[in-house]
Order: structure tokens, then sequence, then C-alpha cells
């Protein structure tokens, strides 16, 4: 059976804590016993225990300064402290230093056990929770997708709940949200993840050339084919293949990966013989693909064997949260780059990116924290080292700051939020005591924020 827990005791009288040691035993407990706190300090390592029971009044190493060093070593340990009757006010200062509770002696078997059960139980749900918190953070960082935003919560399920299966996937949105890095979390949180990753941009290449491209070519098969040529299906082989921009492949090549989509099999350009792969297909646009199938520019079989699960990459302006998030972490990307030692945005600056409207997206924002860090002089972003066109866009004062008078409450309540959030990384829960609101207010109005309705005053 599993012990309820390890408990290290730490007296100097024997008797005391031999009689100890057998009843926690007799409890469920794996116990360790010592004599003093120099003793103690290596059963620390060696035994790892959940919970110190240690006297206060203890020649040459007290309670106290045992526990400083058990924290010192492990924040996280438990400490619970022992104290004759008439010097409470010694483990009131223990408690104060970190220590979780104390019990008075001669000890009380039922209260020692009801103390330890709870102190125990508080450890499980802080360690618990640290897990949690970890689980979480992870879907606010997917495979270098950054975002806390609702918006964003959307998109980081469906990775999730995806990733494990077989079927296609067709990604849509505006030009610059972060596609291939979507269909990269797909693959990197999938089966298929010690395969190949191999992308390939449709838009880019000519009918002839993309044929080749995705499916190889036998030498002598057009002019230039000077040997034969494996395509990119193959060398996916095992993993997935992400298509972007699948919105603007030609009529001859839609057949020919619907053809795949339905019997996972192809030729090669000039060649007959049929190649089987293993190859899942992620497909991306930032077109209208069922406008286009009702065009008759799009097949609608192979729309439907693309999209079988369809994810939405929201636009930058739809979540104005996580550009705090993300102008940090490009700025850190790119000062390593340029060997500049630039350590965050003033409040001019940040305000600016926050309210701009970002038409070019995620990649907008990029290009301008690296246009940023390049002009930056001090280590210190300010306003005008960001591209004009962003500095203008902003109504916010001369110093950064929105102008009073002269701006709306709701707006000074978004500013400070928003401000407020880039300064705790994203925590709500941080924002929230800081700004003595309640965390639930706080992702109310995020939502407010990124629906796109403007701020009106209250009647």
């Amino acid at each position: 059976m599993n012990p309820k827990g390890r408990i290290l005791i730490v007296d100097d009288e024997v008797n005391a804590r031999t009689a100890l040691g057998e009843l926690l035993r007799e409890e469920g407990y794996s116990v360790e016993i010592a004599a003093d706190g120099f003793k103690a300090l290596p059963k620390l390592d060696e035994f790892s225990p959940d919970l110190v029971l240690t006297d206060l009044k203890m020649p040459g190493m007290d309670g106290i300064e045992l526990m400083r060093k058990v924290h010192g070593q492990e924040p996280e340990r438990v400490v619970v402290v022992m104290t004759a009757f008439g010097a409470v006010d010694t483990a009131v200062r223990a408690m104060r230093e970190g220590a979780a509770d104390y019990l008075t002696k001669p000890i009380n078997v039922e209260e020692l056990v009801l103390v330890l059960e709870r102190v125990l139980e508080r450890r499980r749900l802080r360690a618990e929770a640290g897990l949690l918190h970890a689980r979480l953070a992870s879907r606010y960082r997917i495979h270098s997708i950054i975002g806390s935003s609702p918006a964003m919560q959307p998109v980081f399920d469906a990775i999730l709940q995806v990733a494990p299966s077989r079927a296609s996937v067709l990604i849509t949105g505006e030009s610059g949200t972060g596609k291939e890095l979507i269909a990269a979390a797909i693959h990197e949180h999938s089966p298929r993840a010690s395969g190949p990753f191999v992308k390939l941009h449709c838009a880019a290449l000519a009918e002839t050339l993309l044929e080749s491209e995705l499916f190889g070519h036998e030498r002598g098969s057009f002019t230039g084919a000077a040997a034969r040529r494996d395509g990119r299906f193959q060398q996916a082989d095992g993993g997935t293949l992400f298509l972007d921009e699948i919105g603007d492949i030609s009529a001859a090549t839609q057949v020919k990966l619907l053809r795949f989509l339905q019997e996972h099999e192809f030729e090669r350009v000039g060649g007959n013989q049929t190649i089987k792969v293993d190859v899942r297909v992620i497909a991306a646009t930032h077109r209208d693909l069922l406008a286009r199938v009702r065009e008759g520019r799009f097949r609608e079989d192979l729309y439907y064997r693309l999209n079988v699960v369809s994810i939405e990459a929201p636009p930058l302006g739809a979540r104005p949260s996580d550009i705090p998030l993300l102008a940090t972490h490009f700025l850190g990307r790119y000062a390593k780059e340029n060997g500049k030692q630039i350590t965050h945005f003033s409040d001019d600056a940040l305000v600016r990116l926050v309210r701009y409207q970002w038409p070019g997206n995620v990649r907008e924002l990029e290009n301008a924290v690296e246009r940023a860090v390049v002009l930056c002089r001090g280590d210190v972003i300010r306003a005008e080292d960001l591209a004009p066109s962003i500095v203008s866009s902003d109504a916010a004062g001369a110093d950064g700051r929105p102008p009073i008078p002269g701006t709306k409450l709701a707006d000074l309540e978004r500013y400070a939020i928003l401000r407020t959030l880039e300064h705790t990384g994203g925590s709500t829960s941080r924002a929230a005591e800081i700004l003595g609101i309640s965390p639930r207010k706080i992702q109310y109005k995020l939502h407010e924020y990124e629906g796109g309705s403007p701020a009106e005053d209250e009647p």
C-alpha cells in the first residue's frame, strides 16, 4: 500500500521522536527521524520528505534555522513546527517565516493527524494547480503560436482535438494570421511528429511546375527535366504535407490532388508507375473557397475532401490582448539577432501598437517590431522607433497615454486593462488583482474588445 506521505521528524528528545515515529507509521505514513537539525539536512536529499515536523527549541540549530534551510533547498516543502505550550509566540514567528502550521507540546494525537492531513492536502492541491497551470500555459503557446485571448482558444482546442487523427484539415484566415504555424502545431502534436513536415506555397508556382513539385517527374518529361525527381508527396511519406494557398491551384492539379486524397496514390509527371505513400494533407487559404466552388473555379468534391475539419485563424484585430505578448516575443527574437540589449517597449509605443488595426496581421506586427529594433538607439523601444503609419493612426497623447481631457471613460478602462495585461504577461488573475476588479470582468471586457464594437458612453 502506498504511504499517505513521507514525514521527517526532527526532535532532540529521543522518546518524543521515537513515539511520534511509531504513531505516524501506524497512521500509514512513511517516517524518518533525526536527532537535530544538522542530522536532518542529509535526509532531505536521501528521504525527500513531503513534510518536515520539527521541534523549535533544539541545540546547535533551532527549528526556525532548519526551516530556512529546508525552504532554501525546496521552497514548496511543508514544515510544521512543535513548541512548548508557553512559547506560542515563537511558533507564531515561525509561521510568519513560512511554517505551514504549529503544534504545542505535549502533542495531542488527534490534532496532530488532522494538521498533517490538512497541510499535506494543501500541498497536493498546490502541486495539482501547478500542473494545471503548466497545461494551460501550453495551450497558450503551442508550437510557437502565442496567444491567451478568447479568440485563440477555439484554435488551440481544435489543434489538440484534431492532431491525433488522420483527417485532412483546411485552415482559413487572412494573410499573415499564422496558418502555417497552426499546420505545424497539428503535425507536432500528432502521431506523425517524428516524420517529415513538408510545405509548399501553391500560388508561387506555375501549373506545370506545381504538378512537378507535388508529384515529382520522370527524366525528359518536360524541358529541363534532366533527371527523375521525387515530389513533395513522396518527401512527406510518413508525415504531413502542408499546401498553402490551395485556392489558387489549377483545375488539372485539383483532379490529381482529389485522386490522391481518395486513393493515396499518384504517378510522377511523365511516368506511369503508381506510387503509394502515407501522407496527411493540411491545406490553407485566405480565399473564400465556397464562393470559388459556386463560381466553378474550385471542385466541390475536392473542397469537402480537404475540409474534413476546418480551423479559422482569427485576424490580429480580433485579439488585441495578444498584441503585447506577440510584440514582446518578437522584440526578444530580433534584439538577439541584431545584438542589441533592448528590454521592453515604452508605454507610448505599446499603446500605439495595441490601437493600430494591423491589416497585415501578425506578419505585419513582426515586421514592425523588427524595424523598431533596428532603428532603436537605446534599451527601450519608443514611439519614434515605430513606423509613421502606426504612430499617426493612434489617438493617444504625446506621452503615449490617452489624453485627459479628451478620452472617453471606456477607452481609459481599455487602456488600463490592456496595459496591465502586458505588464503581467497576459495573466488575467494578476491583472485583476492589480486593477482591483474580478478576473471575470477582465475576460468579459476582452470579449467586448474583440467583438469589434466601439466603446460608447453609458447613459
